[in-house]
């Protein structure tokens, strides 16, 4: 069945002819985003934004509309909407959509000679109106939109009613130009067209009149007489001119009418740049672009190129235009907008119009002072005309617009710091943006400058920088020149500069605005509201490599939906990237930026209010996670409640902590050394207890011992003796675990005496066993043992069964170790049958990791295998690889015990691949060289058998 779409109006869908029903509001809104974009994907935030700007919502929101909507869709003819990586798209033919009928009948009338057939293509477009475009809805894109289609309207019409003079049409006309006039009585173009046809209609008083009222209007309200073209009118008038006599016949205007001699082709374009680089996916995405554009009566090719400031934009354009000028045979026209220019203010599109109609030869005398005839002379003189259209760095979508030709046989790249959605959404713009260069590419931008002997000569120089660099092509390019401007200094000399971080952006300037990057990011951030530009500062003084939107709500102490607005401001300007989903990252250069305007801009109580939110959202969602990963900690740490206004993450369950924990740690780490930094002497402590669980069941044990060592000095500025012992029992689990059992053996003891002397069971028994572990790790289970029995007993006394079953399992694991089996059997038989009564998956994990030990030293293999597949399937359960692993490599063992090599060699391949990944590197050592013994032992085997 057939559908037509209906936007300009209440928004409507007729399935041969009959309304459907769309359903509420913001449901035929949600219709209405894809159908502006028809056949174009509009990407989930896009949606968001269109039908609920603001407002929070939910995904589930979202897709239940869409499933509505495809139901209701179901029968019709080759439409449907449908799920694409990043977001949805409805596709069919474009002509069933009012809004694409109304812009092809303009895009058609424009293009013809024949007066007659423009009128009637004119006609069509405006009868397709039926009131106020998406009326009844209201959100900032809705009126967004709205506005520009009424624009869109207003042009048609005024064309309509030129054509309609020229034929003579004026009697009909005169009404609809009256009820215009009165709504738009500074258009000058209309009102010419009002008084031509009150005077034609013999009316001549009342056309004089109606000029004298607007010149009157005009000096009031603007302080301006009427242009040239309505001044001329009125003279014409005054001495009955007969060129003003209605035409008799036919009328065909052509387009060469405008010149009285051939225009000149223009050569606009700036020189290309000589020393361009890389770039070849970008290139060829340009190249593509304008490959694909297949439809003759389609839309103009735009491609946008966007990225932050130094990014390569400009260079990349002019690249590409220089490569292809031969398919650009009318000529290429430039101009650069000075949209961020740090120099001056932007261009105006009436100036841009004006220098563009100069080169394609329009005499001053012929240039129209409205602006909307400057643009539709402009586009009457690109028309149908093989030409490029440069418009660089342009500060917004709406000085870009009236700059777009309208015929689709030009092509048009834009460039901007900023993402120009808009134009997407009516112009259907291909959208590029750049990201930084490759290491490869910006090393060779750097041999391009200084040559490839001296970038040889100095290869430690030239690593740093590139990393201090990182990828910007304008930072390679001021350092380039400044370094070509000294060549007999060392490139080490650049690089010690670079390394400073207070001072890099002061090495980054080569002497003028257009080569200091302090300048350039200076524009993008001046542009930016208020509100958007404390955010950027903000950011810059953030903990961790990068953001998620919780933390960065906690930040700016917004709710996330405003700061997801906020983040979307500044990815619009390219000053901030979503690199995955939901979390957020600023270029290294950026970011020492954003800081230098943190310190500037914002005022100290408000830095550190802000610091402080953010560090008690990083702690207290830890807290949380932690309790997820280790419902029974040996020590909790117990927060004091977050300051009000204060965010944290609501998790779930254990996987959602997991997951949080990977995503964060780079952040948790950098929010502890913040916490260090301010003497923040509480959460400095607190941080590594919220995260030493997911240390040590996860691998990342190289970060624990900094981690208790920031800690415990936060504690000696405190006045709680507990809370430095809590800080030495830390740091004494945590350099036994890098072997390094004195120093951790000191810090276990001295926790121990504090705790004794303040009778804290709890913090004697974590010590007590502390101390077993270390001795255990030594070879030493003799001293090892008293310790893990005395903390065994502790926890019998506190009545905490979890714990008294993990201390059980350790028991009888040193028990064995010193050949006690069936002691050690009876104490890991209890631990394993106490953890599953309790559901401890990982404490019962380990008691069958022991037992299976137990198992092979008494020579039960096949029991000894039972239990470490039982082992490893409950350690995959509890998500606990460092523990699997260990359970592998034993496994492995029992393996070649049974002659089963190959099932041994997979699963020490299986350990191996853990160890390394936990960066376990003398487990990792050990595995390799069983390994190795492996294949040595089935190669001599396989030749003896040879």
């Amino acid at each position: 069945m057939a559908v037509e779409f209906g936007i300009l109006g209440v928004i409507e869908a007729r399935v041969d002819g009959r309304l459907v029903d769309l359903g509420h509001a913001r449901q035929r809104l949600l219709l209405a985003a894809l159908l502006v974009d028809h056949n174009h994907e509009v990407t989930v935030d896009q949606i968001v934004e269109r039908v609920w700007g603001d407002r929070p919502v939910q995904r589930g929101t979202l897709h239940s509309y869409l499933s509505r909507l495809r139901q209701t869709l179901t029968a019709t003819d080759g439409v449907r909407i449908t799920r694409r990586p990043a977001g949805y798209v409805i596709t069919g033919d474009a002509q069933a959509v009012d809004l694409h009928r109304f812009r092809h009948r303009v895009a058609q009338a424009r293009r013809t000679s024949d007066d007659e057939h423009a009128a009637a293509l004119l006609e069509q477009a405006l009868g397709l109106w039926r009131g106020e475009a998406l009326a009844t809805v209201d959100t900032p894109w809705a009126n967004t939109l709205r506005e520009t289609l009424r624009h869109e309207r207003r042009a048609a019409e005024l064309d309509a009613a030129d054509i309609g003079l020229r034929l003579n049409r004026h009697t009909e006309l005169l009404p609809g130009l009256r009820d215009r006039t009165h709504d738009h009585p500074l258009d000058e173009r209309l009102a010419g067209q009002l008084i031509l046809a009150l005077h034609r209609c013999g009316r001549t008083a009342e056309a004089l009149e109606c000029y004298t009222s607007t010149r009157r209007r005009l000096a009031e309200e603007l302080g301006i007489d009427p242009g040239p073209p309505l001044k001329r009118l009125h003279q014409q008038i005054l001495t009955g001119d007969p060129a003003l006599t209605p035409r008799t016949g036919p009328t065909v205007i052509t387009r060469s009418a405008p010149a009285t001699v051939p225009a000149p082709v223009p050569r606009q374009l700036p020189a290309p740049p000589a020393l361009f680089t890389g770039r070849t996916r970008e290139l060829a995405a340009l190249s593509a672009a304008l490959d694909q554009h297949a439809d003759p009566g389609g839309t103009v090719v735009i491609s946008a190129i966007g990225g932050t400031g130094g990014i390569g934009k400009t260079y990349l354009a002019l690249r590409w235009a220089h490569d292809h000028t031969e398919r650009f045979p009318d000529g290429q026209l430039y101009i650069d907008l000075r949209g961020f220019d740090p120099s001056g203010e932007s261009v105006p599109p009436s100036v841009a119009i004006r220098g563009f109609l100069g080169a394609l030869g329009a005499q001053p005398s012929a240039v129209p002072v409205n602006p909307d005839a400057q643009t539709a002379l402009y586009r009457s003189l690109v028309a149908d005309k093989r030409m490029l259209i440069v418009l660089d760095n342009a500060r917004d979508t709406a000085q870009v617009t009236p700059l777009l030709p309208g015929s689709p046989s030009c092509t048009v790249l834009v460039t901007s710091r900023r993402q120009l959605s808009g134009l997407r959404t009516a112009q259907g713009a291909r959208p590029l943006t750049l990201g930084t260069l490759s290491e490869a590419e910006a090393r060779q931008l750097l041999v391009r400058h200084l040559g490839e002997a001296r970038i040889a000569a100095e290869p430690d120089a030239v690593t740093a920088i590139l990393e201090h660099c990182a990828g910007l092509p304008l930072a390679l390019s001021i350092i380039a020149a400044r370094a070509a401007a000294y060549p007999d200094f060392p490139l080490t000399h650049l690089a010690a500069e670079l390394a400073e971080s207070a001072t890099r952006l002061d090495a980054l300037d080569a002497g003028d605005l257009a080569a200091d990057l302090r300048a350039v990011f200076s524009a993008s951030y001046q542009a930016l509201e208020p509100e958007a530009a404390r955010a950027f500062a903000l950011l810059g003084l953030a903990p961790g490599p990068d953001i998620s939107l919780p933390a960065a709500a906690g930040l700016t102490s917004c709710t996330p939906a405003r700061a997801r607005t906020l983040l979307r401001t500044l990815e619009t300007a390219h000053l901030l990237r979503q690199h995955i989903p939901g979390r957020y990252q600023l270029h290294d250069l950026v970011r020492l930026y954003a800081a230098e305007r943190g310190q500037r801009d914002l005022d100290e109580p408000d830095r550190t209010t802000a610091l402080r939110r953010v560090l008690a959202f990083y702690l207290h969602t830890a807290h949380r996670a932690d309790r997820l990963v280790e419902p029974h900690p040996a020590m909790p740490v117990e927060l004091d409640p977050p300051a009000l206004g204060c965010l944290h993450q609501p998790l779930a369950d254990q996987k959602e902590a997991l997951a949080w924990f990977v995503a964060e740690y780079p952040c948790l780490l950098a929010a502890q050394q913040l916490a260090a930094d301010h003497h923040w002497h509480t959460p400095a402590w607190q941080l590594p207890c919220t995260l030493d669980a997911f240390q040590l069941y996860h691998g990342r044990h190289r970060d624990r011992l900094p981690m208790w060592r920031a800690a415990l000095a936060a504690t000696q500025h405190l006045t709680d003796p507990a809370l430095q012992a809590r800080a030495h029992v830390g740091l004494g689990w945590a350099c036994g675990r890098e072997g390094q059992h004195a120093e951790g053996g000191g810090h276990l003891s001295r926790a121990l005496a504090v705790f004794e002397q303040t009778g804290h069971l709890r913090g004697q028994a974590c010590a007590h066993w502390g101390l077993a572990s270390s001795w255990s790790q030594q070879g030493d289970a003799e001293r090892a043992l008293p310790h893990a029995e005395h903390a065994l007993q502790l926890y019998r006394r506190l009545g905490d069964p979890a714990l008294e079953a993990t201390m059980l399992n350790n028991a009888g694991w040193i028990h064995a170790q010193l050949g006690h089996y069936e002691q050690a059997r009876a104490h890991c038989t209890q631990s394993r049958d106490l953890a599953r009564r309790l559901g401890d998956d990982r404490c019962e994990a380990g008691a069958l990791d022991s037992l299976g030990y137990i198992a092979h030293h008494t020579g039960r293999h096949t029991q000894a295998l039972d239990h470490y597949h039982q082992a490893l399937t409950l350690f995959r359960k509890a998500n606990t690889p460092h523990d699997e692993a260990g359970s592998l490599e034993d496994l492995g063992e029992i393996y070649r015990a049974l002659g089963q090599h190959t099932q041994a060699r997979h699963a020490w391949q299986q350990a191996l691949e853990l160890y390394r990944a936990q960066h376990r590197a003398t487990d990792a050592t050990r595995v390799q060289e069983q390994l190795d013994a492996s294949d040595q032992a089935q190669t001599q085997t396989d030749a003896a058998k040879g």
